[in-house]
């Protein structure tokens, strides 16, 4: 019965990436009137073959650290997104409304109405809609191995994550960029290099226990060590990743607008210093728990904290492996 709601589960995302990915590149071939930029529903087209390896390949119908569908489904609406903006800029062309396209949805009411939409409001409706459905297909789509606690955890960081890059598209409207090409590709290239994080779920990454230090003798060679350390936490690589894919370049290009190309304004401000904030925050917070992680005794409860049935029963747990493991040396040593 799991396995038959995962792969419905899977279907149903991957039908909502696909919709919403025809319905950008239709708007991409109506609007530069060549029925070439077709080719650009290749991302989509391979859900199919990405979903039959998936289900086939994995136990949970979901790999656990990169999401290749929703690469799939960016690498069809990104390079729209980016054809939409320059002909914005560039061209300005108005709809054609004898366009091949357009005649074949001519008989829907709500297909007419939208024909009559503004290129600018095509392109932000769609803009706006593409970071919905990327939030709705990972609600969608099997959690794999991630409990739904973390799943809840990723979802809400999702939406703040698409709030923040929409808001690289506000600058394009600014009096002084809208008509700088090169400000625009640059922009277009930071909104793209933030959607790369979509793909990627660092939630899988299990924490450390810190609690208990085991120490073996290294008598033999085939003796491994119990316990092992990791030099980052999952929390550490998603907040370098935030920093490095996000936060710290939108800084820069803010920036850098404001000081040459002289976008003075209460929002520019406003947003500036709010990424001057949150890369400061993130700094302060990767140093925190990477001390934290790394100080001796680790993140052990403090002796006024309650101590909660999942830490008596993992304490337990490692007893239980300590005394295994001392076990193994006293064996060594006789031996």
């Amino acid at each position: 019965m799991c396995r038959v709601l995962n792969v419905l589960l899977a279907l149903l995302s991957r039908f909502l990436f696909a919709v919403h990915g025809i319905v950008t590149v239709w708007r991409v071939v109506v609007v530069k009137g060549e029925p070439c930029y077709w080719l650009l529903l290749m991302g989509v087209a391979l859900l199919g073959v990405e979903m039959g390896v998936t289900i086939k390949c994995t136990r949970n119908a979901e790999w656990k650290w990169f999401s290749p569908m929703v690469f799939l489904y960016l690498s069809t609406v990104i390079p729209s997104i980016w054809f939409l903006e320059l002909n914005l800029l560039q061209l300005k062309l108005p709809i054609n409304s004898s366009s091949p396209d357009l005649r074949f949805l001519s008989h829907i009411p709500v297909a007419v109405g939208l024909a009559d939409l503004e290129p600018e409001n095509w392109v932000a409706g769609l803009e706006q809609t593409m970071l919905i459905v990327l939030v709705l297909g990972r609600w969608l789509m099997p959690k794999g191995d991630m409990s739904r606690d973390q799943l809840s955890q990723l979802l809400m960081v999702y939406v703040g994550l698409g709030a923040d890059i929409l808001d690289i598209f506000d600058t394009f409207k600014e009096p002084e960029v809208k008509t700088n090409h090169a400000v625009i590709i640059v922009g277009l290239s930071l909104f793209s290099w933030a959607l790369m994080q979509f793909p990627l779920v660092l939630t899988q990454t299990n924490p450390p226990y810190p609690h208990t230090k085991i120490h073996l003798k290294p008598t033999r060679p085939e003796v491994l060590p119990c316990h092992y350390t990791s030099c980052c936490s999952s929390e550490i690589w998603s907040l370098l990743l935030t920093v490095g894919l996000q936060d710290g370049p939108f800084l820069v290009y803010r920036l850098y607008l404001m000081v040459r190309e002289n976008v003075l304004n209460q929002l520019m401000i406003f947003f500036t210093c709010k990424n001057i904030l949150i890369v400061m925050l993130e700094l302060y917070r990767i140093s925190v728990v990477h001390f934290e992680l790394h100080r001796p005794g680790g993140r052990e409860r403090s002796p006024g904290e309650p101590q909660r049935q999942t830490e008596r029963v993992e304490g337990k747990r490692f007893e239980d492996l300590e005394s295994r493991c001392q076990e193994v040396n006293e064996n060594t040593d006789e031996s």
